[in-house]
Protein backbone atom coordinates (compact mmCIF):
# COMPACT_ATOMS: atom_id res chain seq x y z
CA UNK A 1 0.00 0.00 0.00
CA UNK A 2 1.24 3.21 -1.20
CA UNK A 3 1.24 6.70 1.40
CA UNK A 4 2.23 10.02 0.87
CA UNK A 5 3.19 11.67 4.23
CA UNK A 6 3.54 16.13 3.57
CA UNK A 7 4.93 17.34 6.94
CA UNK A 8 3.73 20.95 8.85
CA UNK A 9 5.87 23.94 8.33
CA UNK A 10 6.94 24.15 12.19
CA UNK A 11 7.81 19.84 11.82
CA UNK A 12 10.84 17.92 9.96
CA UNK A 13 9.68 14.44 9.28
CA UNK A 14 11.91 11.49 9.49
CA UNK A 15 11.60 8.24 7.44
CA UNK A 16 13.40 5.69 8.15
CA UNK A 17 13.43 1.53 7.42
CA UNK A 18 14.98 -0.02 4.37
CA UNK A 19 17.13 2.02 2.67
CA UNK A 20 15.94 5.11 3.79
CA UNK A 21 19.09 6.16 5.93
CA UNK A 22 20.61 10.00 5.20
CA UNK A 23 23.54 10.27 2.65
CA UNK A 24 25.78 10.86 5.26
CA UNK A 25 24.88 7.66 7.23
CA UNK A 26 22.28 8.79 9.38
CA UNK A 27 19.62 6.38 10.00
CA UNK A 28 17.08 9.04 9.29
CA UNK A 29 16.20 11.12 6.06
CA UNK A 30 15.37 13.91 6.91
CA UNK A 31 12.14 15.90 4.93
CA UNK A 32 11.49 19.84 5.72
CA UNK A 33 8.91 21.89 4.10
CA UNK A 34 7.83 19.11 1.11
CA UNK A 35 5.75 15.46 0.47
CA UNK A 36 7.58 12.24 0.80
CA UNK A 37 6.79 9.06 -0.37
CA UNK A 38 6.80 6.11 2.16
CA UNK A 39 6.43 2.85 1.38
CA UNK A 40 4.18 1.17 3.67
CA UNK A 41 5.08 -1.63 5.66
CA UNK A 42 8.67 -1.40 4.60
CA UNK A 43 9.84 2.19 5.64
CA UNK A 44 8.06 4.56 8.94
CA UNK A 45 7.49 8.17 9.03
CA UNK A 46 8.28 10.02 12.26
CA UNK A 47 7.77 14.05 12.91
CA UNK A 48 10.15 16.03 15.36
CA UNK A 49 8.87 19.27 16.20
CA UNK A 50 10.52 22.41 15.13
CA UNK A 51 8.57 24.72 17.40
CA UNK A 52 10.30 27.33 19.79
CA UNK A 53 9.98 25.69 23.38
CA UNK A 54 10.77 27.70 26.91
CA UNK A 55 12.62 25.96 29.50
CA UNK A 56 11.49 27.64 33.22
CA UNK A 57 14.79 27.61 36.09
CA UNK A 58 14.18 27.90 39.84
CA UNK A 59 17.55 27.42 41.14
CA UNK A 60 19.42 27.92 44.53
CA UNK A 61 22.92 29.13 44.25
CA UNK A 62 25.65 30.10 47.13
CA UNK A 63 27.52 33.56 45.89
CA UNK A 64 31.50 33.80 46.45
CA UNK A 65 30.49 35.88 49.59
CA UNK A 66 29.05 32.57 50.69
CA UNK A 67 25.23 34.11 50.63
CA UNK A 68 22.34 32.05 49.57
CA UNK A 69 20.21 33.31 46.83
CA UNK A 70 17.20 32.03 44.85
CA UNK A 71 17.49 33.16 41.06
CA UNK A 72 14.39 32.38 38.87
CA UNK A 73 14.91 32.32 35.21
CA UNK A 74 13.79 31.04 31.70
CA UNK A 75 15.29 30.47 28.53
CA UNK A 76 14.18 30.01 24.82
CA UNK A 77 14.94 27.19 22.32
CA UNK A 78 14.34 25.22 19.79
CA UNK A 79 15.46 22.32 17.25
CA UNK A 80 18.17 23.37 14.86
CA UNK A 81 17.10 23.70 11.23
CA UNK A 82 20.26 21.91 9.97
CA UNK A 83 19.64 17.91 9.02
CA UNK A 84 22.32 17.43 11.85
CA UNK A 85 21.27 18.94 14.62
CA UNK A 86 17.28 17.35 13.57
CA UNK A 87 19.05 13.54 13.76
CA UNK A 88 21.09 14.48 16.60
CA UNK A 89 17.58 15.76 18.58
CA UNK A 90 15.46 12.60 17.44
CA UNK A 91 18.32 10.59 18.21
CA UNK A 92 17.62 11.51 22.15
CA UNK A 93 14.11 13.08 21.74
CA UNK A 94 11.87 11.37 19.35
CA UNK A 95 10.47 8.81 21.37
CA UNK A 96 9.53 11.23 24.13
CA UNK A 97 9.82 14.70 23.14
CA UNK A 98 8.44 16.47 26.26
CA UNK A 99 11.80 15.79 28.07
CA UNK A 100 13.69 18.36 26.00
CA UNK A 101 12.29 21.34 28.45
CA UNK A 102 13.15 19.96 31.42
CA UNK A 103 17.01 19.09 30.00
CA UNK A 104 17.32 22.09 28.86
CA UNK A 105 16.37 23.47 32.54
CA UNK A 106 18.55 21.41 34.01
CA UNK A 107 21.34 22.22 31.38
CA UNK A 108 21.04 25.88 32.31
CA UNK A 109 20.36 25.58 36.12
CA UNK A 110 24.19 23.71 36.17
CA UNK A 111 25.68 26.78 34.47
CA UNK A 112 23.68 29.09 36.07
CA UNK A 113 25.45 27.71 39.44
CA UNK A 114 28.69 27.74 38.35
CA UNK A 115 28.41 31.52 37.34
CA UNK A 116 26.56 32.51 40.04
CA UNK A 117 29.51 31.11 42.44
CA UNK A 118 32.49 33.42 41.27
CA UNK A 119 30.06 36.45 41.84
CA UNK A 120 29.04 38.79 44.62
CA UNK A 121 25.27 39.70 45.55
CA UNK A 122 26.31 43.28 44.22
CA UNK A 123 27.52 41.59 41.06
CA UNK A 124 24.94 39.95 40.62
CA UNK A 125 22.38 42.48 40.85
CA UNK A 126 24.39 45.30 38.90
CA UNK A 127 25.17 42.64 36.12
CA UNK A 128 22.29 40.61 35.99
CA UNK A 129 22.54 40.73 31.97
CA UNK A 130 25.75 39.74 31.99
CA UNK A 131 25.12 37.08 33.91
CA UNK A 132 21.94 35.95 31.78
CA UNK A 133 24.53 36.04 28.56
CA UNK A 134 27.45 33.81 30.09
CA UNK A 135 24.84 31.46 30.97
CA UNK A 136 23.59 31.82 27.34
CA UNK A 137 27.07 31.33 25.93
CA UNK A 138 27.73 28.32 28.36
CA UNK A 139 24.77 26.49 27.74
CA UNK A 140 25.13 26.87 23.67
CA UNK A 141 27.83 24.19 23.10
CA UNK A 142 26.62 21.54 25.24
CA UNK A 143 22.77 21.86 23.74
CA UNK A 144 24.18 22.28 20.27
CA UNK A 145 25.62 18.93 20.79
CA UNK A 146 21.79 17.39 21.09
CA UNK A 147 20.22 19.64 18.31
CA UNK A 148 19.03 22.51 20.09
CA UNK A 149 19.81 26.01 19.75
CA UNK A 150 19.62 28.24 22.37
CA UNK A 151 17.44 31.92 21.70
CA UNK A 152 17.69 33.73 24.81
CA UNK A 153 17.97 33.29 28.39
CA UNK A 154 16.73 36.03 30.57
CA UNK A 155 17.15 36.16 35.04
CA UNK A 156 13.66 37.18 35.82
CA UNK A 157 14.04 37.51 40.16
CA UNK A 158 16.73 37.25 42.67
CA UNK A 159 16.13 37.38 46.62
CA UNK A 160 18.68 36.52 49.06
CA UNK A 161 16.11 33.82 50.80
CA UNK A 162 15.36 35.56 53.77
CA UNK A 163 18.45 37.02 55.07
CA UNK A 164 17.48 40.82 54.50
CA UNK A 165 20.92 41.44 52.95
CA UNK A 166 19.26 42.48 49.43
CA UNK A 167 16.94 44.71 51.44
CA UNK A 168 20.12 45.96 53.70
CA UNK A 169 21.88 46.92 50.05
CA UNK A 170 18.72 48.64 48.93
CA UNK A 171 18.25 50.57 51.82
CA UNK A 172 21.14 53.12 51.35
CA UNK A 173 20.27 53.87 47.53
CA UNK A 174 15.98 53.48 48.86
CA UNK A 175 16.62 56.27 50.91
CA UNK A 176 18.69 57.87 48.17
CA UNK A 177 15.69 57.12 45.80
CA UNK A 178 13.15 58.08 48.34
CA UNK A 179 15.00 61.28 49.02
CA UNK A 180 15.48 61.80 44.82
CA UNK A 181 11.52 60.70 44.79
CA UNK A 182 10.77 63.58 47.53
CA UNK A 183 13.44 65.99 45.49
CA UNK A 184 11.31 65.29 42.69
CA UNK A 185 8.26 65.17 44.13
CA UNK A 186 8.33 68.69 45.47
CA UNK A 187 10.18 69.73 42.29
CA UNK A 188 6.71 68.27 40.79
CA UNK A 189 4.78 69.97 43.67
CA UNK A 190 6.62 73.46 42.96
CA UNK A 191 6.17 72.79 38.86
CA UNK A 192 2.29 72.31 39.78
CA UNK A 193 2.01 75.15 41.53
CA UNK A 194 3.80 77.20 38.82
CA UNK A 195 1.95 75.63 36.52
CA UNK A 196 -1.10 76.44 38.17
CA UNK A 197 -0.07 80.26 38.39
CA UNK A 198 0.68 79.98 35.41
CA UNK A 199 -2.25 78.55 34.35
CA UNK A 200 -4.55 81.26 36.61
CA UNK A 201 -2.46 84.18 35.00
CA UNK A 202 -2.83 82.88 32.07
CA UNK A 203 -6.53 82.21 32.58
CA UNK A 204 -7.09 85.67 34.07
CA UNK A 205 -5.74 87.34 31.06
CA UNK A 206 -7.41 85.20 28.98
CA UNK A 207 -10.21 86.77 31.06
CA UNK A 208 -9.17 90.23 30.45
CA UNK A 209 -8.24 89.61 27.10
CA UNK A 210 -12.04 88.37 26.66
CA UNK A 211 -13.36 91.28 28.19
CA UNK A 212 -11.41 93.81 26.36
CA UNK A 213 -12.36 92.00 23.49
CA UNK A 214 -16.13 91.40 24.31
CA UNK A 215 -16.17 95.34 25.38
CA UNK A 216 -14.55 96.61 21.66
CA UNK A 217 -17.27 94.10 20.32
CA UNK A 218 -19.68 95.48 22.64
CA UNK A 219 -18.41 99.13 21.45
CA UNK A 220 -18.68 98.22 17.90
CA UNK A 221 -21.96 96.99 18.06
CA UNK A 222 -23.22 100.04 19.82
CA UNK A 223 -21.69 101.97 17.70
CA UNK A 224 -23.11 100.23 14.77
CA UNK A 225 -26.81 100.27 16.53
CA UNK A 226 -26.04 104.70 17.10
CA UNK A 227 -25.00 104.88 13.68
CA UNK A 228 -28.02 102.52 12.35
CA UNK A 229 -30.80 104.84 14.78
CA UNK A 230 -28.81 108.05 13.24
CA UNK A 231 -29.61 106.60 9.95
CA UNK A 232 -32.67 105.38 10.36
CA UNK A 233 -33.85 108.92 12.33
CA UNK A 234 -31.84 110.80 9.31
CA UNK A 235 -33.86 108.91 7.12
CA UNK A 236 -36.98 109.27 8.49
CA UNK A 237 -36.56 112.70 9.10
CA UNK A 238 -35.29 112.84 5.22
CA UNK A 239 -38.25 110.89 4.07
CA UNK A 240 -40.86 113.51 6.43
CA UNK A 241 -38.85 116.18 4.55
CA UNK A 242 -39.81 115.25 1.65
CA UNK A 243 -43.12 114.12 2.35
CA UNK A 244 -43.71 117.65 3.75
CA UNK A 245 -41.90 118.91 0.18
CA UNK A 246 -44.15 116.41 -1.32
CA UNK A 247 -47.18 117.64 0.66
CA UNK A 248 -45.75 121.40 0.12
CA UNK A 249 -45.82 120.73 -3.52
CA UNK A 250 -49.20 118.97 -3.55
CA UNK A 251 -50.51 122.29 -2.00
CA UNK A 252 -49.04 124.43 -4.24
CA UNK A 253 -50.03 122.76 -6.92
CA UNK A 254 -53.26 122.43 -5.59
CA UNK A 255 -53.36 126.60 -4.92
CA UNK A 256 -52.11 126.92 -8.14
CA UNK A 257 -54.80 124.79 -9.98
CA UNK A 258 -57.25 126.62 -7.22
CA UNK A 259 -55.88 130.00 -8.42
CA UNK A 260 -55.88 129.03 -11.91
CA UNK A 261 -59.24 127.73 -11.40
CA UNK A 262 -60.57 130.97 -9.56
CA UNK A 263 -58.46 133.20 -12.30
CA UNK A 264 -60.45 131.27 -14.66
CA UNK A 265 -63.45 131.21 -13.35
CA UNK A 266 -63.23 134.90 -12.56
CA UNK A 267 -62.12 134.65 -16.01
CA UNK A 268 -65.47 133.03 -17.00
CA UNK A 269 -67.34 135.25 -14.80
CA UNK A 270 -65.98 138.52 -16.18
CA UNK A 271 -66.85 137.65 -19.39
CA UNK A 272 -70.03 136.33 -18.32
CA UNK A 273 -71.74 138.59 -15.96
CA UNK A 274 -69.30 141.28 -14.29
CA UNK A 275 -68.34 143.07 -17.60
CA UNK A 276 -71.89 142.88 -19.10
CA UNK A 277 -73.21 144.51 -15.20
CA UNK A 278 -70.56 146.68 -15.58
CA UNK A 279 -71.12 147.95 -18.67
CA UNK A 280 -74.84 148.33 -17.66
CA UNK A 281 -73.44 150.00 -14.72
CA UNK A 282 -71.82 152.65 -16.60
CA UNK A 283 -74.80 153.38 -18.73
CA UNK A 284 -76.97 153.41 -16.18
CA UNK A 285 -74.26 156.04 -14.34
CA UNK A 286 -73.75 157.83 -17.64
CA UNK A 287 -77.77 158.31 -17.85
CA UNK A 288 -78.01 159.22 -13.77
CA UNK A 289 -75.13 161.78 -14.89
CA UNK A 290 -76.91 162.80 -17.38
CA UNK A 291 -80.24 163.52 -16.04
CA UNK A 292 -78.51 165.45 -12.73
CA UNK A 293 -76.72 167.28 -15.24
CA UNK A 294 -80.15 168.46 -16.79
CA UNK A 295 -81.40 168.88 -12.73
CA UNK A 296 -78.80 170.73 -12.48
CA UNK A 297 -79.20 173.23 -15.32
CA UNK A 298 -82.95 173.29 -14.99
CA UNK A 299 -82.56 173.76 -11.00
CA UNK A 300 -80.07 176.03 -11.36
CA UNK A 301 -82.35 178.41 -13.86
CA UNK A 302 -85.01 178.00 -12.06
CA UNK A 303 -82.73 179.11 -8.61
CA UNK A 304 -81.75 182.21 -11.13
CA UNK A 305 -85.42 183.31 -11.19
CA UNK A 306 -86.26 182.44 -7.47
CA UNK A 307 -83.39 184.72 -6.61
CA UNK A 308 -84.16 187.64 -8.60
CA UNK A 309 -88.66 187.17 -7.39
CA UNK A 310 -86.70 186.69 -3.54
CA UNK A 311 -84.66 189.74 -4.13
CA UNK A 312 -87.20 191.84 -5.13
CA UNK A 313 -89.85 190.15 -2.57
CA UNK A 314 -87.54 190.98 0.07
CA UNK A 315 -86.80 194.61 -1.19
CA UNK A 316 -90.19 195.05 -0.82
CA UNK A 317 -91.42 193.37 2.52
CA UNK A 318 -87.75 194.88 4.20
CA UNK A 319 -88.94 197.79 5.48
CA UNK A 320 -92.20 196.12 7.01
CA UNK A 321 -89.75 193.12 8.75
CA UNK A 322 -87.58 195.99 10.09
CA UNK A 323 -90.94 198.07 11.74
CA UNK A 324 -91.96 194.43 12.84
CA UNK A 325 -88.37 193.87 14.71
CA UNK A 326 -88.18 197.58 15.88
CA UNK A 327 -92.11 197.10 17.33
CA UNK A 328 -90.67 194.06 18.97
CA UNK A 329 -88.27 196.03 20.64
CA UNK A 330 -90.44 198.62 21.83
CA UNK A 331 -92.62 196.44 23.11
CA UNK A 332 -90.71 194.45 25.28
CA UNK A 333 -89.00 197.13 27.72
CA UNK A 334 -85.06 196.77 26.43
CA UNK A 335 -82.61 198.60 28.62
CA UNK A 336 -79.66 199.58 26.44
CA UNK A 337 -76.65 200.41 29.31
CA UNK A 338 -73.89 201.66 26.87
CA UNK A 339 -75.85 204.86 25.52
CA UNK A 340 -75.51 205.32 21.62
CA UNK A 341 -72.44 202.15 21.48
CA UNK A 342 -75.11 199.63 22.93
CA UNK A 343 -77.59 200.76 20.27
CA UNK A 344 -75.43 200.15 17.77
CA UNK A 345 -74.49 196.95 18.46
CA UNK A 346 -77.78 196.26 18.93
CA UNK A 347 -79.36 197.75 15.83
CA UNK A 348 -76.21 196.03 14.02
CA UNK A 349 -77.82 192.49 15.56
CA UNK A 350 -81.05 192.96 14.42
CA UNK A 351 -79.73 193.79 10.44
CA UNK A 352 -77.87 190.57 10.87
CA UNK A 353 -80.55 188.48 11.92
CA UNK A 354 -82.63 189.87 9.13
CA UNK A 355 -80.01 189.31 6.62
CA UNK A 356 -79.91 185.49 8.15
CA UNK A 357 -83.20 185.29 7.44
CA UNK A 358 -82.94 186.73 3.81
CA UNK A 359 -79.97 183.98 3.28
CA UNK A 360 -82.11 181.22 4.94
CA UNK A 361 -85.04 181.87 2.75
CA UNK A 362 -82.96 181.97 -0.22
CA UNK A 363 -81.10 178.40 0.73
CA UNK A 364 -84.49 176.84 0.77
CA UNK A 365 -86.01 178.53 -2.46
CA UNK A 366 -82.75 178.09 -4.65
CA UNK A 367 -81.47 174.38 -3.07
CA UNK A 368 -84.36 172.89 -1.48
CA UNK A 369 -82.18 172.91 1.53
CA UNK A 370 -84.09 173.09 5.04
CA UNK A 371 -83.49 175.89 7.28
CA UNK A 372 -80.84 176.29 9.80
CA UNK A 373 -81.50 174.82 13.24
CA UNK A 374 -82.23 177.39 16.40
CA UNK A 375 -78.71 176.78 17.54
CA UNK A 376 -77.45 178.35 13.85
CA UNK A 377 -79.78 181.57 13.40
CA UNK A 378 -78.32 184.88 14.09
CA UNK A 379 -77.77 184.97 18.09
CA UNK A 380 -78.05 189.17 19.38
CA UNK A 381 -75.57 191.15 19.15
CA UNK A 382 -72.60 191.96 21.77
CA UNK A 383 -74.85 194.71 22.61
CA UNK A 384 -75.15 195.09 26.43
CA UNK A 385 -79.09 195.41 25.98
CA UNK A 386 -81.40 193.07 28.23
CA UNK A 387 -85.20 193.08 29.08
CA UNK A 388 -87.16 192.70 32.31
Amino acid sequence: MLGIRIPRADEAMLISGGRSGGTDGTPFRVVIGHRAFVTPFLRSAAFLTLRMQEATVQETCQTIQGITVNLSAVGAFKVGEDTQSIVSAAQRFLSDQRQMPALVGQIFAGHLRGIVGAMTVEEIIRERQKLAHEVLDASKEELAHIGLVVDSFQIQSIDDAGSGYINALAAPHNAEVQKQAAIAQAQADQAAVEAQQKSAQAQAQYRQQTAEVEAAAQAKINIAQANAEAETVAAQQESERRQAEARKSAIEAQTILAEEQAALTAKQLETSQIKPAEAQAKIVKLQAEAEADAMRTKAAAAAANDRIALDLRWLEIMPEVMDKIAEAFADSNVTVLNGADGLNELMSGLVTQAVAVYNTAKRMNVEGMPPAPESTRGEPGPGSATSD
